[in-house]
């Protein structure tokens, strides 16, 4: 289910979707999120967001118990973005050493490499957890005004008259 809220504050934007955290599931996360970030015109949002939710989604499908149920929700304010997971796990993801030969466990350490804050926090009742992360917004360059010069005549006027510049030095 996609659920959009663009009309309570024109500043804020939000999308939210509800799945099971399958890995065809996630493709489609991924697309979903992509076209809604073109649509919203953060396009260059699009890959680090979409990446983003693919770690925290693999989280909840490799390690969410009791089940895959699991909603998205993203937030777009001027200045950034926000993507939340949650689910009904209460513990708690953290990030962890890795081995340079691993094949698992780098999820949370690309999220963090590439946003600009993340975090968990608990649900109420303990009926779960949301695991999200920020990204700012590219600051919108100012417009350039082309300049526009009056067509004035130039007057033809005698030459210019001399001026005496007296320079002392001490």
């Amino acid at each position: 289910m996609i659920m959009q809220s663009d009309q309570t504050d024109p500043a804020m934007r939000e999308c939210a979707l509800e799945l099971e955290a399958h890995p065809y599931r996630i493709q489609q996360i991924r697309r979903i999120v992509s076209a809604q970030l073109r649509y919203w015109r953060v396009e260059s949002l699009v890959d680090a967001a979409s990446t983003g939710i693919s770690e925290l989604l693999a989280n909840v499908h490799r390690h969410a118990k009791p089940d895959k149920q699991c909603a998205v929700k993203m937030t777009l304010v001027p200045d950034r973005l926000t993507v939340a997971v949650a689910d009904h796990d209460t513990r708690l993801p953290h990030l962890q050493p890795m081995e340079p030969t691993a094949t698992t466990g780098r999820g949370l350490a690309m999220v963090e490499a590439m946003c600009d804050g993340w975090g968990t926090d608990l649900l109420p009742d303990e009926t779960g957890k949301v695991v999200w992360f920020v990204l700012r917004t590219p600051t919108q360059k100012p417009k350039l005004v082309p300049l526009r010069t009056a067509a004035v005549p130039l007057e033809k006027t005698a030459a210019p008259e001399r001026i005496a510049v007296a320079a002392s030095v001490a």
